[in-house]
């Protein structure tokens, strides 16, 4: 773990932390109540080298550093025994008024801890064509969300030289339509290549398929129009044109720059497949 890492923890995390053998501390939200900064089953692993995850940030989270570092320098049980539990009222004791209410637990991390760990469900599956400047941009937004990406170029030097987290994938392919087969219903699709036959040719594909969750398309209206032109020459029903996303990106988000598109392109992606 770094300092403080503030991607929630999953199981994979914690069988490592387990693993060292450095003491480390559980800290879960166990009930909540009102407006509260995190909600029940939020994690946060606490150890020597650093911390993992977050219950919401500001003063309470300061104090329950505080304490948990504290229970790891005594190096052992507290008097009450584990688990310990904080009841936490967010008002002005705290420096806070969100008028809620919370539990907070803090326990070892053990074996019987690891083997319950439950990852939090994945917000989004994507499949990512185009490992360009804006490609980069949104791999990097999404490398902290709990999402599954199959990121797809046929130009592997492309892709960045450090690696991605596992829950990114990266695929060299020279036929990039043919990989729209690997996804399941449901999935959203981005294709934003360095070509725009290639484009039209996977959105073809994501298309003709029909069981997608969003397909999105870098570009402008007038780009739009032409692909719709070709893709009505080659048999697609103007009700599959009319899921096509493109421009892509929330309305009225201004700015060219990479970052900013992907900005305004993952909060269109998280706002269309949430729920």
């Amino acid at each position: 773990m770094s300092a403080h890492d503030t991607r929630d923890p999953d199981a994979a995390t914690a069988r490592t932390a387990l693993a060292s053998g450095q003491p480390t501390l559980l800290v879960e939200v166990v009930s909540a109540r009102g407006s509260v900064p995190r909600g029940v089953g939020t994690r946060m692993l606490v150890g020597a080298e650093g911390v993992r995850g977050t219950i919401g940030g500001g003063h309470l989270e300061w104090q329950v550093l505080q304490r948990a570092q504290a229970l790891l320098a005594q190096g052992g049980a507290p008097a009450a025994g584990w688990p310990l539990d904080w009841p936490v009222a967010l008002g002005p004791s705290l420096g806070q008024c969100c008028g809620g209410a919370l539990t907070l637990r803090l326990s070892p991390l053990d074996a019987a801890a690891v083997a319950a760990w439950t990852d939090p469900p994945v917000r989004l599956r994507l499949q990512l064509h185009g490992a360009g400047h804006v490609g980069r941009a949104i791999v990097h937004l999404l490398a902290d969300l709990p999402c599954e990406v199959l990121w797809v170029d046929e130009r592997d030097k492309e892709f960045p030289s450090e690696p991605s987290p596992p829950h990114i994938a990266r695929l060299v392919s020279e036929q990039a339509e043919a990989e729209v087969a690997l996804g399941r219903p449901g999935d959203a699709y981005l294709v934003l290549t360095h070509r725009h036959d290639l484009d039209l040719r996977i959105v073809e594909a994501i298309l003709r398929r029909g069981d997608f969750g969003f397909c999105g398309l870098i570009g402008s209206a007038t780009k739009r129009a032409r692909f719709e032109h070709r893709l009505r020459e080659r048999g697609i029903p103007a009700s599959s044109l009319s899921r096509l996303t493109s421009p892509i990106g929330l309305p009225g988000l201004s700015g060219k720059e990479p970052a900013v598109i992907a900005l305004s392109v993952v909060a269109q992606l998280l706002q269309r497949t949430s729920g």
